[in-house]
């Protein structure tokens, strides 16, 4: 199918449709061992059929001058773009990391403050930061979806309960003291917002389809040029193996929940160890 047949297609997705892409390119996005097979072996068989379809037509149709200059243009394109993912994922990990410890420090500063509400609020408060607490460590080293929907809800229901713990002695006495009660408090609810907002932040799945395609390319055109030698059936593995491997350290880092490499919420883990 040309490109003039492919973009109608995409038009005529509906928003549904196009979401449904979306979650299904982030599922597989999530299991960076998946995206190391899987871009392997495309990117072998491409590889693998370029260099069949060279050793069919080498002895009629020689390789124009301007190969060369093409396919070293697509690999250094190809590293470009590659170094550009790795950047945004790197930036995205450690955005998520910075937020986890100012987490940390919010509602570490709201479990102080509560001492300027009356009691039995002061009370109150502490005890529900320490379930809070809690809850937030279990958002970071959960994987099962069916028990991190039921952190999500245990998040929501304390974080009412916080902010109406706060609310009554603020309206009762409006004052400084207990302004600086309320203000923690709103730090610390919003934290959870803003390290919410930076686990949704992937890479996009349109860069991850423009990388994959060049990829692609980049090694049909290494196969091609390689004439289909039997010496070189070989070496047409390293190219896929160290590109599937770069791809494999990028959706990594990128995936919160997947993979080895995750934020480790030591910050939360000391703030909890702090409360006793």
């Amino acid at each position: 199918m040309g490109g003039g047949c492919l973009f109608p297609v995409i038009a005529c997705l509906d928003s549904a449709s196009l979401r449904q892409v979306h979650r299904t390119m982030f599922r597989i996005l999530d299991y960076p061992a998946l995206v190391f097979l899987l871009s392997f072996a495309f990117m072998t068989a491409a590889a693998w059929g370029s260099a069949r379809s060279s050793r069919r037509r080498a002895a009629d149709a020689p390789l124009p001058e301007i190969f060369g200059v093409v396919e070293t243009a697509t690999l250094t394109l190809l590293g470009l773009i590659i170094g550009f993912t790795f950047s945004m994922a790197v930036n995205r990990y450690d955005q998520r990391k910075n937020l986890e410890e100012a987490e940390a420090n919010a509602i570490g500063t709201e479990y102080v403050r509560a001492d300027l509400l009356p009691e039995p609020a002061a009370s109150r408060v502490r005890a529900l930061l320490r379930d809070y607490v809690q809850q937030r460590v279990g958002f970071y080293v959960e994987r099962d979806g069916e028990k991190l929907g039921r952190i999500r809800d245990e998040t929501a229901r304390l974080q009412g309960e916080l902010w109406n713990a706060v609310k009554g002695p603020a309206l009762a006495q409006p004052t400084t003291v207990t302004a600086l009660a309320v203000a923690g408090m709103n730090d610390a609810l919003n934290a959870e917002n803003y390290t919410q907002a930076a686990w949704w932040n992937r890479i996009p799945t349109a860069a991850w389809v423009l990388m994959c395609a060049i990829a692609v390319g980049a090694n049909a055109m290494v196969g091609y040029g390689s004439r289909g030698s039997p010496a070189n059936a070989k070496l047409l593995l390293i190219l896929p193996a160290l590109i599937a491997t770069a791809f494999l350290l990028i959706a990594d880092i990128d995936a919160p929940r997947g993979g080895i490499i995750r934020v480790v919420p030591q910050n939360l883990h000391r703030l909890d160890a702090s409360f006793g």
